[in-house]
C-alpha cells in the first residue's frame, strides 16, 4: 500500500495569502496596480500562480480586473462600505445569536479578543479582530450562513483597514468586543446580537459620517 504525500501550499496559495495580508493591513492600498510581472519576480514565481491568484482576489471583491486599467486594488467608498456591512447587519447578528443559543463553544473567539489586546501592531491586531467575528458566527449550526458571512469577510476588512487608516478606532471597538463576548458567555443570545448590531452599525457611520447622514436626511 502507497502512502499518500502530505499536501503542501501551492505557489498559488501562497501568493493569494500574501497579496491578501498586505490589502488587508494596508500594505497595498485601494486603487493600486498590481502588475503581474513585478509580482512575480517580487514572490520569486512565474507569473502563472500571481495571475491565478489574482482571479481568485477578484472573486472575493478584494480587487478588480480592467481590460483597459488592469488588476487594482478595490476602492472603497459609502456606497461599497454600505452594501457590505449591510449584510454583515442581516447575517451575522442572528448567527451570533444562534450560536448562544445552541451552547456552542467561544474559545476561539476568547482566544482572538485576546491575541488583539496582544498584539505588536496594526496588521496583527486587524487579523485577531477579523479572527474573533469569525469565531463568533461559525460555530451558529448553519453552515451555509457561515459561508455567506465568509463571503463578505475579506471586503468588510478592506473597509475596517481603509476606515482605520484615517481614523483608528481600536480602543473603542475592543470595548465593544469585550462586551459582545461577556453577553455571549453569559448566556444572553439577544443580548449579545443587540451588542453586535450596535458594533457594525456604529463602525460604518463613523467612518462615513456625512454620507451616512445625507442617506437618513433623503
Amino acid at each position: 500500500m502507497t502512502s499518500v504525500p502530505t499536501p503542501i501550499p501551492s505557489r498559488t496559495q501562497y501568493v493569494l495569502e500574501e497579496i491578501k495580508r498586505r490589502i488587508l493591513t494596508g500594505r497595498l492600498t485601494p486603487g493600486q496596480a498590481l502588475v503581474e510581472t513585478e509580482l512575480a519576480a517580487h514572490f520569486g514565481v512565474s507569473k502563472t500562480p500571481v495571475r491565478e491568484a489574482l482571479k481568485t482576489l477578484a472573486g472575493t471583491g478584494l480587487v478588480v480586473m480592467s481590460q483597459y486599467k488592469g488588476v487594482t486594488v478595490r476602492m472603497v467608498d459609502a456606497d461599497m462600505a454600505r452594501e457590505v456591512y449591510d449584510v454583515r447587519l442581516l447575517l451575522e447578528p442572528e448567527a451570533l445569536r444562534r450560536t448562544v443559543s445552541r451552547g456552542a463553544s467561544l474559545d476561539a473567539a476568547r482566544s482572538a479578543l485576546t491575541r488583539a489586546d496582544e498584539a505588536g501592531d496594526t496588521a496583527e491586531r486587524s487579523l485577531a479582530n477579523r479572527e474573533f467575528h469569525r469565531a463568533l458566527y461559525l460555530p451558529c449550526g448553519n453552515p451555509l450562513l457561515g459561508r455567506m458571512l465568509d463571503e463578505v469577510r475579506d471586503q468588510a476588512a478592506l473597509v475596517s483597514a481603509v476606515a482605520w487608516a484615517s481614523s483608528p478606532s481600536w480602543e473603542r471597538e475592543a470595548g465593544e468586543h469585550r462586551e459582545i463576548l461577556r453577553l455571549a458567555l453569559a448566556g444572553d443570545a439577544d443580548g449579545a446580537a443587540r451588542a453586535l448590531h450596535s458594533h457594525i452599525g456604529s463602525f460604518v457611520e463613523r467612518a462615513f459620517p456625512h454620507e451616512a447622514n445625507q442617506e437618513g436626511q433623503e
